[in-house]
């Protein structure tokens, strides 16, 4: 399994997914996978019957247990890793175990603080930060060794992603950050959930004249809004997460909340594509 197919990024192809033999986690596990594919493939429908090409990811980050289920169950993961609860040995262990698991793809993160979460006292680990957890990975990858110089077999061919967040740019953005993670070893951004297309329109643009985008794939987060309350509450407590009033608007006076997130996602998906080539919609449940 591999992400975008040899980097095409071709859509994924559907597989039956088998019920895994335990109970508990897994079967419920199970059961979100089956109602995400089910998503996945009503909006593939949805938008083919629109007769546009768009070319359209359904996959999910996660972590390595849950990356690994999922991977068994005929959806490919993109495999999380943040530089916070870790340090570099429990790194480059879990980057070899995720991909002895079959999962190539990895998505590196700093991590948010656990200051906001419910064990405010936990301490955070940050022995890598974001560069040297992506230095870790392409070193690993390219050099068939440890940073120690130990040699590995069968060394792993990860595919490495880093994050980013589309937001207004000025005319002194130069991406210096971006290429900073590309010359780290970054094949592809993953972005933040975007729904204001003037601004994700003006994010792409500059980084096609910056020739960004022949240096890297982007995958453009998008998923679909449930009700104008989830709305309201992602824009207050995610981070980069700007979804324009006009659209909360337009789902809070529908008769069908849920049924008007989705048509939304799908024009946004159709007007996300023409953005360019290397560019496609990632979509989450």
């Amino acid at each position: 399994m591999a992400l975008l197919h040899g980097h095409g990024f071709l859509p994924m192809t559907s597989t039956t997914a088998k019920i895994p033999s335990n109970a508990g986690t897994r079967t419920v596990l199970y059961n979100k996978n089956q109602t995400l594919k089910a998503t996945n493939e009503g909006l593939s429908r949805r938008v083919k019957n629109l007769e546009q090409e768009v070319t359209v990811l359904f996959a999910i980050t996660a972590g390595l247990a849950t990356a690994a289920i999922l991977a068994q169950n005929g959806i490919e993961p993109i495999l999380q890793f943040t530089t916070r609860d870790r340090n570099r040995i429990a790194i480059q262990g879990d980057l070899l175990g995720g991909w002895a698991l079959d999962i190539p793809n990895i998505l590196c993160l700093y991590g948010d603080e656990v200051k906001g979460g419910d064990q405010p006292d936990t301490k955070e680990v940050r022995d890598l930060d974001t560069i040297g957890l992506l230095k870790t990975a392409n070193e690993i990858k390219l050099n068939k060794m440890y940073p120690s110089g130990r040699k590995i077999e069968d060394a792993p061919e990860f595919f490495i992603g880093g994050a980013d967040t589309p937001f207004k740019i000025n005319n002194d953005f130069n991406g210096e950050n971006l290429v900073k993670k590309i010359n780290a070893g970054v094949q592809f951004f993953q972005t933040q959930y975007v729904f204001d297309e003037d601004i994700l329109k003006n994010y792409m643009n500059k980084l096609n004249e910056l020739q960004i985008t022949e240096k890297a794939y982007f995958i453009i987060g998008l998923g679909v809004i449930k009700s104008a309350k989830s709305a309201r509450w992602m824009n207050k407590n995610l981070f980069g997460i700007n979804i324009p009033e006009n659209i909360i608007d337009r789902i809070e006076q529908s008769n069908d909340e849920s049924l008007e997130g989705i048509k939304i996602c799908i024009e946004l998906i159709i007007s996300y594509d023409s953005l360019h080539r290397k560019q496609i919609v990632f979509f989450s449940n």
